[in-house]
């Protein structure tokens, strides 16, 4: 799907703290993310997402991401709190992801061309694929970037670029690959889960700058 656009939404994944999505709304982000899986150092519980929803407007997207989660876990979640995107980042398949009556994005950790294309027909439901970094064993928050020459110029789905991204080459990352959509944790931290404000906004000025240098 090929998708025109002025500029290039952006996602700020990892928050665990109401101060942190403070500081992705007025950096004007388009969505923050809440890491629901208990090994990563992002993870937060449903009461800590509850406290960071409650700082969140109206038209700032709020993804819960999940990886190879129980059908009730999700559920829980969604009951709980107010989530308008769900983000799978482990083995789901569509009929899964699909079942939640919520819409949602799925990660494939890229290893060659074939897995983008391949994934973009597996996962029908998908409103949109995030590619992220392979890393044996790690379902994502690597850190690490992936070769950018393996996403096809024609895909029939929006991509989001993901994977080791800062501010040092995400200008090369848009102009290579033109993703509908950046997602950002790591290359704007002080530390695991704590952001960083000021990397933040530099960050989304970055992703203007960019965007109006292609106008």
């Amino acid at each position: 799907m090929s998708v025109k656009q002025r500029r290039t939404r952006l996602k700020i994944c990892g928050i665990t703290r109401p101060q942190d999505a403070m500081a992705v709304v007025q950096a004007g982000a388009d969505a923050i993310g809440l890491v629901f899986y208990a090994p990563s150092p992002r993870a937060v519980d449903i009461a800590t997402a509850q406290a960071v929803v409650a700082v969140v407007p109206a038209f700032v997207t709020v993804t819960a991401l999940f990886v190879d989660p129980a059908a009730d876990e999700v559920q829980k979640v969604l009951d709980s709190v107010r989530i308008d995107l769900i983000q799978f980042h482990g083995d789901e398949e569509d009929d899964f992801c699909s079942q939640f009556n919520r819409p949602y994005i799925k990660a494939i950790r890229v290893r060659q061309a074939s897995d983008v294309v391949a994934s973009c027909l597996r996962f029908p439901g998908a409103l949109a694929v995030l590619l992220d970094s392979y890393k044996p064993g790690v379902p994502g928050g690597t850190g690490e970037t992936f070769d950018w020459s393996l996403v096809p110029d024609e895909l029939p789905k929006p991509i989001i670029l993901a994977g080791g991204l800062t501010i040092a080459n995400l200008a090369s990352a848009i102009r290579q690959v033109r993703p509908f959509a950046v997602d950002v944790s790591g290359g704007v931290e002080a530390d695991k889960g704590i952001k960083d404000p000021g990397k933040i906004t530099a960050f989304a000025d970055e992703v203007y700058r960019v965007d109006q240098e292609s106008v």
